[in-house]
């Protein structure tokens, strides 16, 4: 089979329903957001390569900022999936390096876009802080829980805010700095606001 056969099959490839249809459309997203970017982007482009009638996709997102997002976000792990590294300063390092390299790719190329075309409206900035937070703090609350099952810090809830943090000041440096999140960037946001921040006891009152 040659190279352009192979470049065309995602047009020849027969309908598929319910999940199935589902994960061909946000796998399609993804590789259409590597090939050609966030801006040059379609829903009919989407939709030739994941086999699809462009009416699938609309009828399950109204934009293709909702179909992005959904798409980037489905690419990270299960909370309960994320590797035991047996400690929390381990933990943190290996959440936000999985981050940083989830930003270094497709997602990150999303996130510029679509924070751009969110700014100006204030319900799609709250629909893309919504996606990009709450499956973070999913992800952080659980590597927190571990900590506190080992005895490294105190059990008992933690804020929203702090589980936000890191994260947050991931994408700060990724939208504000060019090129790839540096692990001296990861490993200094741990030593120096995660694991004080974790470690000390929360304020109450």
């Amino acid at each position: 089979m040659t190279a352009d056969a192979d470049t065309d099959d995602h047009r020849k490839r027969s309908r598929r329903r319910g999940d199935s249809l589902v994960a061909a459309i946000l796998a399609a997203t993804v590789a259409e957001l590597r090939e050609h970017g966030y801006a040059a982007l379609t829903m009919e482009g989407v939709a030739e390569r994941a086999g699809a009638g462009k009416a699938s996709l609309y009828r399950r997102w109204s934009t293709r900022g909702e179909l992005v997002m959904d798409a980037v976000y489905a690419l990270l792990p299960d909370p309960a999936a994320l590797p035991d590294h047996g400690s929390l300063r381990e933990d943190l390092l290996g959440l936000l390096r999985m981050v940083a390299d989830h930003l270094a790719g497709p997602a990150g190329e999303a996130l510029r876009g679509l924070m751009a075309e969110a700014l100006p409206e204030p319900e799609r900035i709250a629909a893309l802080r919504e996606h990009s937070q709450g499956r973070g703090r999913m992800m952080m609350a659980e590597v927190v829980e571990r900590a506190a099952r080992r005895g490294e810090i105190a059990p008992g809830p933690v804020s929203p805010w702090r589980l936000g943090t890191g994260q947050a000041l991931l994408r700060d440096h990724f939208l504000f700095h060019q090129g790839r999140i540096e692990d001296g960037a990861i490993e200094e946001i741990v030593d120096t606001v995660l694991l004080p921040l974790f470690h000390a006891p929360p304020k109450i009152g």
